[in-house]
């Protein structure tokens, strides 16, 4: 087995008492701040749907990954104070019953713009509904339920995120010489969607033994496909989908490089890494990390979005850095990198300072204020405590 530390960064933890002692410290600041993020959030849940108003069905499946990352970082005893696997159960069981019905277009720079109508079915249709047309709200919802079942082992959230990576699995033809598409109408192969599915893959093939080999026999796949498939460009960063040209080849867009597609695709090597045991994956991994920095970090190192559309992105794009941070704290714990620390908690910290409101609401602009663009809502907040929680699980 290949270690995943590298440069024996974690050898080299702080050593003196007064060194630990100022750990401990930041480490009870970002405790204490995760749990206000944490009540804040559940200001906009809304029980009977099991989703988070004010934003969209996708963004909901954000909501909750966060609360399952925090809680399986915060601890039992801390997540209780919220009662996080009541709200887990509650979303798998009334989401479920919210009729979903998808329209989304895509700019001239590759931004999403999703619209979601939801109404409430008089009965339960079952699993069905965290199925609509877009593989990418699928790989969400999977990786949600992934999430939930590391924080409470209930064995329904397992199988309904095998159910719906059964559904993503129809998606993927050989045009383009793999991948799946990002909708069912099948007109466009990006990178979310593939990067969801690379994930989704290789999570599975880590939380379930009998089908190891076979999941990760699908990431593997998925990842080779996508590291040539021209998505990923010189700069190593990744552009936000392949162009069809008319002779049926397939080429980089050009379209922006949001920071959420530099993103899952770093949880997406972390897990596939640990199914296999390959630390080349987290090399892979590192390399896209350090020229998403770079390209996302303003000029005092926090994140903006790549085409600064802040504070006007969408409910969207509201979501993207924090999925970003999310990853890179993933891959933080596997390779750690100074680099990555440095990032997340001065962002973390920014976030608290200058983007919090009286309500600990957190805005769409991590330097501030909360209110631009019209927040906060349950997207710019969920995305935001990303950074928090990140900022709690990082050493």
């Amino acid at each position: 087995m290949v270690s995943f530390w590298y440069g024996g960064l974690a050898a080299r933890a702080f050593q003196s008492i007064s060194s630990l002692q100022g750990l401990q410290a930041a480490n009870d600041a970002y405790t204490d701040r995760s749990l206000a993020a944490a009540k804040a959030l559940q200001g906009w849940y809304d029980a009977p749907s099991g989703l988070w108003s004010t934003t969209g069905w996708w963004n909901s499946a954000n909501c909750l990954t966060v609360l399952a990352d925090w809680a399986s970082l915060a601890g039992a005893a801390t997540a209780q104070t919220i009662n996080v696997a009541g709200i887990i159960s509650n979303t798998f069981t009334n989401a479920q019953r919210v009729v979903v019905t998808a329209q989304k277009t895509l700019s001239a720079t590759g931004l999403i713009t999703s619209s979601y109508q939801l109404a409430q079915a008089a009965e339960k249709r079952g699993f069905s509904e965290f199925l609509n047309d877009y593989y990418d709200d699928e790989g969400w919802w999977a990786l949600a339920l992934i999430r939930s079942w590391d924080v409470t082992r209930q064995q329904a959230y397992l199988d309904a995120a095998e159910r719906i990576f059964a559904d993503m699995q129809a998606g993927t033809d050989g045009k383009c010489g793999g991948g799946i598409w990002w909708s069912k109408e099948k007109a466009y192969k990006n990178a979310i969607a593939n990067e969801l599915y690379l994930s989704v893959a290789a999570s599975l093939a880590n939380r379930i033994p009998a089908k190891k080999q076979t999941y990760t026999q699908i990431a593997r796949d998925e990842w080779t496909w996508f590291k040539n498939s021209g998505m990923i460009n010189q700069d190593h960063l990744v552009n936000d989908g392949l162009r069809i040209n008319p002779d049926g080849s397939c080429v980089n867009n050009g379209l922006n490089t949001w920071s959420y597609n530099q993103g899952v695709v770093l949880g997406g090597l972390v897990e596939l890494a640990k199914a296999t045991g390959d630390a080349a994956y987290l090399v892979e991994a590192v390399v896209i990390a350090h020229a998403a920095i770079k390209l996302l970090s303003d000029a005092d190192d926090i994140i903006r979005e790549v085409d600064k559309c802040e504070p006007n992105c969408g409910a969207d794009g509201s979501q993207f850095k924090g999925v970003f941070v999310r990853n890179l704290r993933y891959l933080h714990a596997a390779a750690p990198q100074e680099a990555f620390r440095t990032a997340i908690l001065k962002n973390a910290d920014s976030i608290w300072v200058s983007d919090r409101n009286e309500r600990d609401q957190l805005g769409i602009k991590w330097t501030g204020p909360p209110e631009l663009g019209g927040g906060p809502n349950a997207a710019t907040h969920s995305s935001a405590m990303d950074v928090i929680v990140a900022a709690l699980g990082t050493k």
